[in-house]
C-alpha cells in the first residue's frame, strides 16, 4: 500500500468514526457469483448492480423502507405532464475529484441508451434530457410516467470527461467479449471507491471520504466482496470468521446457522421470480429431435412443460421451504402482483401427456436445456429436478450448466433456446418485467431482455397502454390484464419467487433488502 493510499484510508476511517460515533471497521461480504462488469451502463445483472451501487449513484435512490429519496438531485418539479425539472446537488465530486454537473447527466443518458447494453429500461419513456444550466436539467418524457422516479434509481451517473479520457464513451459488446477501460475501472460519486477487481476472487472497496452524504455514512471503512461458488466453502468462511456477511445461503444449512449462537439470520422475500424460458420464434430448436418445426411455438407444449413441474416438491425437497411457488412473473411486493392470480396449478403429468399428444408429440421429444450453476438459489439442483419431471412426460431435456459469467452472454446471443433464468424487479413495478421480457423486441427498453422471441400483438398493445396511463386504478387494471395474458398463454414457466435469508456475525447489523442488494451504507460492524 502506498503512503498516499494509507493517508486516504486513515482519513476515511476518521471521517466514518466521526460520522457514526463508532470505530471504523472492515466488512467482508460473500455470495455465490461474481459481477459481469464494472461498467454501470452495460449489464442489467443483480449482483453487478448491487456492487456498483456502492460506487455509482443516480439522481434518486431508495431509503431504508424503499421510499424515494433525493440523491444526486436535490429537488424535482413537474413543469408539465411530460416535463420534469431536476435540480442537481452542488459540490458533488466524482472519485477522481472532478465536479458532477448537468453535462454528466446528458452524457450518461446518451451512453445508457446504446444498444450494446441492457440497461435501457431505466430510462424508459425519457425522450430527451435538456440542460438548463450547469446544475439543472429537464427530462422531456414521451408520455406521462408515474414511475419515473423509481425507474431512474438505476440510471447511474458517469463522468463525461473521465469516459472521454479513457476511451469509454461507447459501451462494449459483451456478446463478443469486448471490454473498455470502464469494464474494469470505476469513477462514481458514491460512498465507496472500488479499488480493485480480481475476477472470481474478490472486489475491494474503500470508503469515499468526500461523499456528499456524511449523515448516512456507516462505520464500514472498507468492503471486500468474495464470490464463492461452493456452498460448503461459503458457509465454512462464515463459521470460521473469515466472512462477516453471507447473502447466498445454502437452503440446507439455514437451520444449522439459525442454531449457532455466533450467527444472526435475517430473512425476507425477494422480488425475484425464477422461471424457464423458451425460444418461441425460431423455426427449429437447435439440438432437438424435432426437425423442421419448433414445439415451443405451440401453447399446449408450453403448458405441458409447466404442468409437469411439481413446484411444491421443489419447495419442500430442494428449497427447504424457502420459496413461494409461482404462477405469475412478478413476486409479492411488486406493484401489479395480487395473490388471487398467483396460484400455480398442481403438478399433473397425465394432463401434460395429454397436452403433448394433442400438439402432436405423443412420444415426446429431446431438447437441450441450459442452466446457470452459480447465480440463483439451487439453480443447478432445480434444473436437475425438472429434467426428471419432464422425463416422466416423455420430454428428454439434455442438461448443460455453466457459470453466469459465460451463461449471460450466450443468452444475449440467442444461443440458448430452453433455459432457467431469474428476473428481479428493482423498480417494484410490473411494467419492468412485462416490457423488458415479453414485449416484442424493437429498440430501447421494448423487449430489451426478450431473448425468447416472444411477439404477441395483444400484449404489445397492453404494454404500450401501461407506459402512458396516468390514472393509477386504470393502470393497475392494465397491469393485471397483461400479467394474466403472460400467465395464460404460458409465455414463460414460472417456478417460484425466491425467499432470501442472509447470515452474519452477531456484531454486524444491516437492513435486509428485497431486491437482494446489501448496502454498506446501511451496515455497521461493532
Amino acid at each position: 500500500m502506498t503512503p498516499k493510499f494509507k493517508r486516504a484510508s486513515l482519513a476515511a476511517a476518521l471521517f466514518l468514526a466521526l460520522a457514526t460515533g463508532v470505530k471504523a471497521a472492515p466488512l467482508h461480504w460473500a455470495a455465490q457469483n461474481d459481477v459481469l462488469t464494472l461498467d454501470p451502463h452495460s449489464q442489467n445483472h443483480g449482483t453487478t448492480s448491487a456492487i456498483l451501487a456502492h460506487a455509482y449513484e443516480g439522481l434518486t435512490r431508495y431509503g431504508k423502507t424503499y421510499q424515494i429519496e433525493p440523491a444526486l438531485a436535490t429537488k424535482w418539479t413537474q413543469i408539465s405532464p411530460t416535463q420534469v425539472r431536476f435540480e442537481l446537488r452542488r459540490g458533488v465530486k466524482f472519485h477522481d475529484g472532478s465536479p458532477f454537473t448537468a453535462d454528466d447527466v446528458l452524457f450518461s443518458f446518451a451512453r445508457i441508451k446504446q444498444p450494446q447494453g441492457t440497461m435501457q429500461a431505466y430510462v424508459n419513456g425519457i425522450a430527451e434530457i435538456k440542460k438548463i444550466d450547469s446544475h439543472t436539467v429537464d427530462f422531456i418524457l414521451s408520455a406521462p410516467n408515474p414511475i419515473l422516479l423509481r425507474n431512474i434509481i438505476d440510471f447511474r451517473m458517469v463522468s463525461k470527461s473521465w469516459a472521454e479520457k479513457n476511451k469509454s464513451v461507447n459501451l462494449p459488446d459483451v456478446k463478443v467479449k469486448e471490454e473498455t477501460f470502464a469494464t474494469r475501472n470505476t469513477n462514481g460519486t458514491g460512498p465507496y471507491k472500488i479499488t480493485g477487481w480480481q475476477p472470481d476472487q474478490k472486489i475491494s472497496m474503500a470508503a469515499n471520504k468526500d461523499w456528499w452524504d456524511a449523515a448516512n455514512a456507516s462505520n464500514v471503512d472498507s468492503v471486500t466482496y468474495s464470490p464463492i461458488k461452493s456452498d460448503a466453502t461459503r458457509v465454512a468462511a462464515l463459521l470460521s470468521g473469515e466472512v462477516d456477511l453471507l447473502t447466498d445461503l445454502p437452503t440446507q444449512d439455514v437451520a444449522k446457522l439459525r442454531a449457532d449462537p455466533k450467527i444472526a439470520i435475517m430473512e425476507g422475500n425477494e422480488v425475484r421470480t425464477i422461471f424457464f424460458a423458451m425460444d418461441q420464434g425460431s423455426d427449429e430448436i437447435r439440438g432437438s429431435s424435432i426437425k423442421g418445426k419448433n414445439p415451443f411455438k405451440d401453447k399446449r407444449v408450453r403448458e405441458a412443460l409447466s404442468v409437469a413441474i411439481d413446484r411444491e416438491a421443489i419447495k419442500r425437497a430442494i428449497m427447504r421451504g424457502l420459496s413461494a411457488p409461482a404462477a405469475l412473473m412478478v413476486a409479492p411486493g411488486v406493484n401489479g402482483h395480487t395473490a388471487d392470480i398467483d396460484t400455480p396449478a398442481k403438478a399433473d403429468p397425465e394432463k401434460a401427456k395429454k397436452l403433448l399428444a394433442e400438439a402432436g408429440y405423443a412420444d415426446g421429444f429431446e431438447v437441450p436445456l441450459n442452466c446457470p450453476n452459480n447465480r440463483y438459489v439451487n439453480d443447478e439442483e432445480i434444473c436437475q429436478a425438472v429434467v426428471a419431471m419432464w422425463a416422466r412426460i416423455g420430454v428428454k431435456a439434455k442438461l448443460q450448466t455453466e457459470p453466469m459469467t459465460t451463461f449471460s452472454p450466450k443468452i444475449q446471443g440467442f444461443e440458448h433456446q430452453l433455459f432457467l433464468f431469474g428476473w428481479g424487479v428493482p423498480t417494484y413495478d410490473a411494467l419492468y418485467t412485462i416490457q423488458s421480457l415479453a414485449r416484442t423486441k424493437t429498440t430501447g427498453p421494448d423487449g430489451n431482455w426478450n431473448y425468447f422471441r416472444i411477439s404477441d400483438a395483444k400484449l404489445d398493445q397492453l404494454t404500450d397502454a401501461i407506459k402512458v396511463e396516468g390514472d393509477v386504478s386504470k393502470r393497475n387494471a392494465l397491469l393485471r390484464e397483461a400479467l394474466l395474458r403472460i400467465r395464460d398463454e404460458h409465455f414463460f414457466i414460472p417456478v417460484h419467487h425466491q425467499v432470501r435469508p442472509w447470515a452474519m456475525k452477531k456484531n454486524v447489523s444491516t437492513v435486509h433488502r428485497s431486491d437482494d442488494r446489501p448496502e454498506a451504507r446501511f451496515t455497521n460492524v461493532k
